[in-house]
């Protein structure tokens, strides 16, 4: 059964809307242990072998990662290893890139390191302006993390050291 535990509370609606059970978690930070503790037991909880971070914007501790080992996917708004960690947009944006990317990607203990999934890029001009370059991201998260965890479902998925191969 499919859950959202969310540390805000946007996607509240649209689970309703799907009959989707939604905890709101907050994560202040001086409170991310006992946050991290009660996403851990809803998990359980609902039986959940899949963590799928989109918007979460919070570094997972070590502890967290380790109870789902290649079981938690994260989509990073950019083309890594480029623009790692917050606000990669305004960066590129900032550096005048010609290309934008999405990346799919395992969690592990550090940040942003994870064996890569799935990536995809889209074009960018010096027409467009950060607003642009926010929403054509945003685009390209979607397809590239529906991907990802596709991919992961149906098994499709091999992981050696830190790379994955993914059959067709």
């Amino acid at each position: 059964m499919p859950l959202i535990i969310s540390n805000h509370r946007e996607a509240e609606r649209r689970a309703a809307f799907h009959k989707i059970p939604f905890h709101f978690v907050p994560v202040a930070e001086d409170k991310k242990t006992e946050a991290e503790r009660e996403q851990l037991t809803l998990l359980k909880q609902h039986s959940i072998d899949l963590v799928v971070l989109a918007r979460y914007m919070q570094i997972l501790s070590p502890e967290f990662v380790a109870q789902y080992p290649l079981r938690i996917i994260n989509v990073h708004h950019s083309f890594l290893p480029a623009f790692s960690g917050a606000r990669p947009y305004h960066r590129a944006f900032e550096r005048g890139v010609k290309l934008i990317g999405a990346t799919s990607h395992y969690v592990t203990e550090t940040l942003d390191e994870g064996p890569i999934i799935e990536q995809d890029v889209v074009r960018i001009s010096h027409r467009d302006q950060l607003e642009d370059l926010i929403q054509k991201g945003r685009d390209l998260e979607n397809v590239v993390l529906s991907r990802a965890v596709r991919w992961h479902i149906e098994h499709r998925i091999l992981v050696y050291a830190k790379k994955t191969v993914v059959f067709d």
